[in-house]
């Protein structure tokens, strides 16, 4: 019986990789073709990544949002980071529930609810121009729960007898934080910088309601040729951008490896 439910686990596994999968295979096949439709393979070329290339307003818009990401991740880690400390600092219990449970909230909600809310809080509340700024703070304001919850995972994992041990011996708090806690969370914290880059450079319903007039991200530019036609040309930007992101969750992948590589040696030495 055992042995039936996990084959069947099996298949529904496959049939959901399937699903996931197999538009963006088709998207990359595509980008391939010789032609100018996805209707029919007319033969290999790599004709519209050539024109992705030459494309120098296009290339102008991916500097800006590796910028944007980039920028916004750093920014975004660093204030992560910060609030996990506080979190895991916090001596009241029900506090950090709650703080715990607000930033889940964040995490959870609706990419449009979000988009819309930081819409009306630059536009009738703080009365900022749409543009580079207004993307880089909701960009930043959407990235910090993530940190915050690849960082606070290695904070409860640290061996609180170093800590204790160091305070006795006279170590001031800065000496702690940079000589014993830094060190044993910068996996986390690179975690969540990748992790934060990788949600900046995919994000599109967010910046769709803050961008302006002269500023735009790859996802924003995609979409709005899309809506001008189907061009594979885009099916080579995705592509593109595709493997972008897949090379970030790699190095996400090898970080957290590490990570868990360390913690088994610590636990085994203990």
């Amino acid at each position: 019986m055992m042995k039936k439910g996990f084959k069947i686990s099996n298949l529904y596994l496959l049939f959901i990789f399937v699903l996931l999968y197999l538009p963006i295979i088709y998207l990359i096949f595509y980008s391939f073709n010789s032609g100018v439709s996805m209707n029919s393979f007319d033969g290999f070329s790599i004709n519209h990544y050539r024109e992705v290339f030459r494309d120098t307003r296009l290339w102008v818009i991916v500097i800006n949002t590796l910028i944007l990401g980039l920028l916004s991740s750093l920014i975004a880690t660093v204030i992560g980071t910060i609030g996990a400390l506080a979190i895991y600092y916090l001596k009241n219990d029900r506090m950090r529930k709650r703080v715990l449970n607000f930033n889940s909230v964040l995490m959870v909600m609706p990419d449009v609810m979000m988009g819309a809310s930081f819409l009306v809080l630059f536009t009738f509340l703080l009365k900022i121009p749409m543009g580079f700024m207004t993307v880089l703070l909701s960009h930043i304001a959407f990235s910090i729960p993530i940190v915050v919850l690849m960082v606070l995972p290695r904070l409860y994992a640290l061996n609180e007898s170093m800590i204790l041990a160091a305070e006795d011996l006279g170590a001031s708090d800065f000496t702690i934080l940079n000589k014993i806690i830094l060190p044993n969370i910068t996996g986390g914290v690179l975690t969540g910088f990748f992790m934060a880059l990788t949600y900046s450079l995919d994000d599109f319903a967010v910046t769709f309601f803050v961008t302006g007039a002269g500023f735009s991200t790859l996802s924003v530019e995609i979409y709005s040729r899309v809506r001008a036609g189907i061009s594979l040309e885009i099916n080579a930007l995705s592509t593109l951008m595709f493997l972008v992101s897949f090379f970030l969750v790699l190095i996400y992948y090898f970080i957290s490896e590490r990570e868990k590589k360390l913690t088994d040696r610590r636990a085994i030495d203990e």
